[in-house]
């Protein structure tokens, strides 16, 4: 039996590299690399660029006014004080009320699209038409809020301030519908696509056996979502809640549209009330004096810190979840 001359090696070459190519590939392999990092840099440099610029265009009234800015009420233009303590709740509370009508709403449309609770053709429509909510531009939701939401809603609230007026919530004589709870709402059906889709992906990609396994040990299906599936994408369901939350500190125009404006706090969702991002919308155009604008910039620089805050917030949170589920 002749000996063949080439032998199996048993020893695998360290230095061999299997994924060696040629110059010009290579070339374009470190092209392509280095172009990726300076759009990564790119990004960075601008996302510090942006809060330079707004800190500087704040600094008049950081100077003048401090950290006392964030918890004054008073916002007068002709006497030069300006305070954002009623914009910053404004803001929070309406959108804190998004939030809470969202989260059951964003999940049960989750659950059912997610699911075989109907026909996977009746399943794909709805969750296109969820999505397509997020298509619509701002002002044509609040527009439809003046047209249509509120005229529904005045009875219910109404309703609220005559028989439950006795809870600081609904306390208000003759509610007229531009309110905190309106301006919730709208910021619900603004955020609620954001909500639906990605707690639909999250539930989507938990593997079937966690269900058939579930089901054979004698499990219901409800049992089964709220005791298997909600539980293996809870870190997911609250990274889509922290995202719909920053999309509903940033919403502006609907929002304009539908709260009252009014620079007043007040304990009752029935009362107007005013947001950052309103009364940027309204006042800056017009603001004359280096103060005024400062005192706008830095409402705008406040909003930014708690927009960041939130997202960083979400980060930390979820990888906080997976590795304790880990």
């Amino acid at each position: 039996m002749a000996n063949s001359s080439v032998q199996p090696n048993s020893v695998v070459d360290d230095k061999l590299d299997i994924f060696a190519q040629d110059a010009k590939n290579l070339w374009l392999e470190q092209g392509f690399k280095w172009l990726v990092r300076s759009f990564a840099v790119f990004v960075i440099f601008m996302f510090l660029w942006m809060i330079y610029i707004i800190f500087q265009e704040a600094q008049p009234a950081v100077v003048k006014f401090g950290l006392g800015f964030l918890w004054s009420q008073d916002w007068d233009t002709v006497e030069g004080v300006y305070g954002a303590l009623p914009y910053i709740y404004g803001t929070l509370v309406s959108s804190f009320l998004a939030i809470l009508i969202a989260i059951p709403v964003g999940l049960a449309i989750a659950l059912v699209t997610s699911e075989d609770f109907l026909p996977s053709y009746v399943r794909s429509p709805i969750a296109f038409i969820v999505e397509l909510i997020a298509a619509i531009p701002s002002v044509i939701i609040g527009l439809w809020g003046v047209y249509i939401l509120i005229p529904v809603i005045v009875p219910l609230q109404t309703w609220l301030s005559v028989n439950l007026n006795w809870i600081p919530l609904f306390n208000t004589e003759f509610p007229s519908g531009d309110n905190l709870l309106t301006a919730g709402i709208i910021l619900a059906i603004m955020i609620l696509p954001t909500m639906a889709a990605i707690s639909r992906d999250v539930l989507m990609v938990v593997p079937n056996q966690y269900r058939t396994g579930s089901m054979a040990l004698g499990a219901t299906r409800w049992e089964t979502i709220f005791k298997v599936l909600l539980p293996s994408g809870f870190s997911g369901v609250v990274g889509a809640t922290m995202l719909a939350l920053g999309r509903a500190l940033g919403e502006t125009m609907a929002v304009t549209m539908v709260i009252g404006n009014s620079e007043f706090i007040s304990a009752s969702l029935l009362d107007a009330s005013y947001t950052i991002p309103a009364v940027l919308a309204n006042e800056f155009a017009e603001a004359e004096n280096r103060l005024h604008v400062g005192a706008l910039t830095y409402l705008a620089l406040v909003l930014f810190v708690v927009t960041l805050a939130v997202n960083i917030g979400a980060v930390v949170l979820v990888q906080w979840l997976n590795r304790k589920n880990k």
